[in-house]
């Protein structure tokens, strides 16, 4: 079965059950022109927005609609992680090509239901569309975050240590998996796949960040850990010294490497899509906060480096030997090869 079947109002009355997580402060829903929600009034409300588009972002023929739903909610839900919030509300438009089947479309949506119900978040409405060739989904997110709890990527200062909140490169990994036909035949394969196409984005982890003393900025890492840090650096116009026997590295990651003979430090540096969250922290702050975090989320939080104030992107090898970074990782408009969100 195909959209036309049922046509654009019965296909919205089949997604629409599951999509209402979190009722409170709700006024309507989807089924009138607009949505209507009230928000806290001693918050800021935060938004953010994503554009996947067909071939550019993703192959419909190498993913499931419920993996392409799911990482579509999850692209977002990570910006307003990045920023400290609380995630509410999503609104989802779709153009959908005449070829796509209703049970894909279907899925899509039981993979962003799936995510929304585990953070709370409502689906309260969008629009549909059609396409000539592509399927085109633009998601966007509300969320929201006390005035004196959000996290900006301005702050940084020299002396400020770097932390992770995660591993880094596996999701490229996986990646390369899928584009280069190899098939995950370990668990850590398998694992490295995973990253990439269900990634976990740090709501939680953020709102633990923005409420502690001593968080001067952070980012999530989408673009790659070069590519993102630099933005920070730039933002505040100083430089980092990273260390690579620090930089955060699964075991799943170095078994890829040590198999496809890669650096697994270079690897992490310009892979993307991790969605893990960096920050900037005052040293006197860092040993506290690191170890509130691992007592909250019994998972380490990873120093990787700190600011400086030389204007470069530096790392510190093993033999003691500093080498500049060059930022690289996504860009949209760049001569990279282009990246599937798969």
């Amino acid at each position: 079965m195909i959209l036309k079947d049922i046509g654009e109002f019965g296909f919205i009355r089949k997604i629409t059950r599951g999509c209402l997580i979190r009722p409170r402060n709700i006024l309507k829903a989807i089924g009138d022109d607009a949505a209507a929600f009230t928000t806290p009034p001693d918050e800021i409300t935060l938004v953010t927005t994503d554009l996947l588009v067909e071939q550019v972002h993703f192959l419909r023929s190498a993913t499931s609609g419920f993996n392409l739903g799911y990482k579509s909610l999850a692209v977002n839900l990570s910006d307003i992680a990045a920023m400290g919030g609380t995630a509410k509300e999503a609104f989802v438009s779709i153009g959908i090509p005449a070829d796509c089947p209703l049970d894909y479309l279907e899925d899509l949506y039981n993979g962003m239901k799936t995510l929304a119900a585990e953070f709370d978040v409502n689906i309260l409405g969008g629009d549909t569309t059609g396409s000539k060739t592509d399927l085109i989904i633009n998601v966007t997110v509300t969320g929201s975050a006390p005035e004196k709890e959000i996290l900006y990527r301005d702050g940084a200062r020299p002396g400020d240590v770097i932390f992770s909140t995660g591993f880094l490169g596996d999701s490229r990994a996986g990646l390369h998996l899928i584009l280069n036909g190899i098939e995950a035949d370990s668990e850590a394969l398998k694992a490295l796949l995973s990253a990439h196409i269900l990634p976990k984005p740090y709501l939680r982890e953020g709102r633990f960040l923005a409420r502690q003393n001593g968080i001067h900025s952070a980012i999530d890492v989408s673009d790659g850990l070069s590519s993102d840090l630099g933005h920070i650096l730039r933002e505040n116009k100083v430089g980092a010294c990273l260390y690579s026997e620090e930089i955060p590295l699964s075991e799943n990651l170095r078994e890829f490497c040590v198999r496809l003979n890669f650096d697994p430090v270079k690897y992490a540096l310009s892979g993307g899509e991790d969605y893990t969250l960096l920050c900037t922290v005052s040293r006197d702050n860092a040993d506290r906060i690191a170890a509130d975090y691992l007592k909250t989320f019994h998972r380490q939080l990873y120093l990787i480096g700190e600011i400086t104030d030389s204007g470069k992107m530096e790392m510190v090898w093993p033999n003691g030997e500093i080498r500049d970074i060059i930022p690289s990782g996504w860009n949209h408009f760049g001569t990279e090869k282009v990246r599937d969100r798969i």
